[in-house]
């Protein structure tokens, strides 16, 4: 099982290579479910160091095409850190083991959040889907609003925060409507500066739950596997109609998402 969870692990960084967007949101079923570490807070924690580390080479490639809006970023960041911190370190330890119990049945933290993560996968997969033949415009017609609607984002960014926080995920699937809608952004520059705010929140995630034992021999190769993913996604991206990859990563999304239901629930 973990030879297949080792090449899962591609693409994570072949989807961020290729289209920019959605790989990260495979980091946590591929350590839950291939590498069978159950305990959600531990697999949350090695999913936001994955996260962090493979959309860190995104973003850095973003910045030298000036595809990163950093002033915005900044103003994101700051309201996510917020909730992000105040969900891990407060509202996640007081969430009882069991959260509900019906006769046979017992919802635990873990089940829970699992079933979370794969509504959150649902919305995402549907928004790549829908958007999939989105045409982009020009990057540099136009010079972005860091601070339009800045309530609106504010409110998005304190739910991408308690969604890292709770699940390990980037939250690209907020964070990009919100810089292309609200802000104005074109897609490639709405990605780029996506890829700071999750590489900063991510990374911010992992070392507040410092003291927690790691398992570097784990969680070292993994990460790099994600890396090498995202370095050949990189290459291919020039090659690969992004619109076409990101339909069928969307359906893959979608499927792994209701497989998460169905198993957590009634299997």
């Amino acid at each position: 099982m973990e030879s297949i969870g080792y090449l899962a692990t591609l693409l994570i960084g072949l989807s961020l290579g290729l289209i920019g967007s959605g790989g990260t949101i495979l980091a946590l079923p591929i350590i839950v479910y291939l590498f069978g570490i159950k305990e959600m807070q531990t697999a949350t924690h090695y999913s936001m160091f994955v996260v962090g580390s493979t959309a860190f080479i995104g973003a850095f490639r973003k910045y030298q095409e000036k595809l990163v809006d950093i002033k915005t970023a900044i103003f994101f960041l700051i309201p996510s850190i917020i909730s992000l911190s105040l969900t891990r370190k407060i509202i996640l330890p007081l969430l009882p083991d069991i959260l509900l119990k019906w006769n046979q049945f017992e919802l635990t933290k873990d089940i829970f959040l699992l079933l979370l993560f794969a509504m959150v996968m649902l919305i995402s997969s549907i928004s790549m889907i829908k958007n999939a033949q989105q045409k982009d415009v020009d990057c540099f017609a136009k010079i972005p609003d860091a601070n339009a609607h800045h309530l609106q984002t504010t409110f998005i960014a304190i739910a991408v925060g308690i969604l890292t926080a709770l699940l390990g995920a980037g939250g690209g699937f907020l964070i990009i409507p919100a810089l292309t809608l609200l802000k104005e952004h074109c897609m490639r520059r709405a990605v780029g500066t996506s890829l700071i705010i999750i590489t900063v929140n991510s990374i911010i995630g992992f070392l507040s739950d410092a003291s927690m034992q790691i398992d570097w021999l784990f969680l070292l190769p993994f990460t790099g596997i994600a890396i090498l993913g995202m370095l050949i996604g990189i290459k291919l991206s020039d090659k690969i109609p992004g619109e076409k990859l990101k339909k069928l990563f969307g359906i893959t999304v979608l499927i792994l998402g209701l497989f998460i239901i169905i198993k957590e629930l009634f299997l």
